[in-house]
């Protein structure tokens, strides 16, 4: 039996009623034709074919992305305050699709948000008091044979500015405070103006050491073990000094400190870093050339092992 032969049946039985149906119905039962009338109405009033899209529409992945960065930069923001910074930027979305939003992607609201506080987060909001400190050892060739020494180095995490603090073959408690009351004088310690230094728990940073700093004005924070990945700056400068330099040369006692000071001002003034936005960190303006021009001069430090391609001066 096609549609429409149901259909017929269906408006018929309607007028007829369930009871002379009951009597006369000998194709199918009452209460399938009646129901076949029930589809009948509901197919009238059906309107699914004529809509765009299923309920509400969706929102935007550009807007989704901007509710959840908004979210994560500013943890005390609730859905009201971030609904009101979208409406300034001309974005209306409700309270509700906000809170959805953040649902998604597994960020609670700001109460619980505003007292939990990421290592990502305090990292950034005091990358300008904020300075790595670390230490790696290099073989050195003496006539007793290879003799390890230590170098201490900080690095400011906001400039990446690196301060070689002090090189020797004994870092004991008393060369270590002497390091720490170096580093917090005034106007011309290694660790001025930072308030915190990041350090592991090698035992070389003695409590003395931290004390002596915490005289200085400077709080030293210890790593949790094992996790260097928190202290990322300045291991990222060991692999960089040793995969660009040191891993290259044989070197003696002397030329040490003099190798480390030439690759340091390499790394300020002429070697370009990715994570600021492949720029120099502290560009000279005595050596930038008066006109532009094709030629093109290559320099060099430690004999050619730094090459530095620049435009030549006039």
């Amino acid at each position: 039996m096609g549609s429409l032969e149901r259909a017929t049946l269906a408006e018929i039985g309607k007028r007829l009623g369930r009871k002379v149906l009951t009597e006369v119905a000998c194709v199918s039962k009452p209460d399938t034709i009646l129901a076949w009338y029930r589809r009948l109405v509901a197919k009238k009033f059906d309107g699914s074919k004529q809509r765009q899209y299923p309920g509400r529409p969706t929102v935007r992945p550009e807007f989704e992305a901007l509710v959840v960065r908004m979210a994560r930069e500013h943890t005390g923001w609730g859905y009201d305050r971030i609904v009101g910074a979208l409406a300034n930027l001309g974005h209306h979305l409700s309270d509700q699709t906000v809170g959805n939003i953040l649902r998604r992607h597994g960020i609670a609201p700001a109460p619980q948000r505003s007292r939990t506080t990421l290592w990502k987060d305090f990292i950034s909001a005091h990358k300008d008091v904020l300075a790595g400190a670390d230490f790696f050892t290099v073989e050195v060739l003496t006539l007793r044979g290879l003799v390890t020494y230590y170098v201490l180095f900080f690095i400011h995490l906001e400039s990446r500015r690196v301060s070689v603090a002090g090189i020797t073959r004994h870092p004991d408690q008393e060369w270590m405070e002497q390091i720490a009351r170096s580093a917090t004088q005034e106007t011309w310690g290694h660790l001025h103006p930072c308030r915190y230094v990041l350090h592991d728990r090698d035992t070389k940073f003695c409590a003395s050491f931290r004390s002596t700093l915490a005289d200085g004005g400077v709080k030293a924070i210890r790593l949790p073990a094992r996790s260097p990945n928190l202290n990322a700056f300045a291991e990222r400068w060991v692999r960089s000094v040793k995969q660009e330099c040191l891993s290259k040369l044989i070197l003696c006692e002397g030329p040490l400190s003099r190798t480390l000071a030439e690759f340091s001002t390499h790394y300020h003034g002429e070697r370009n870093h990715q994570g600021k936005s492949n720029k120099l960190l502290f560009p000279d303006a005595g050596d930038k050339p008066k006109k532009r021009g094709h030629a093109v001069e290559c320099r060099h430090r430690l004999g050619v092992l730094l090459n530095i391609m620049a435009a030549p001066h006039e």
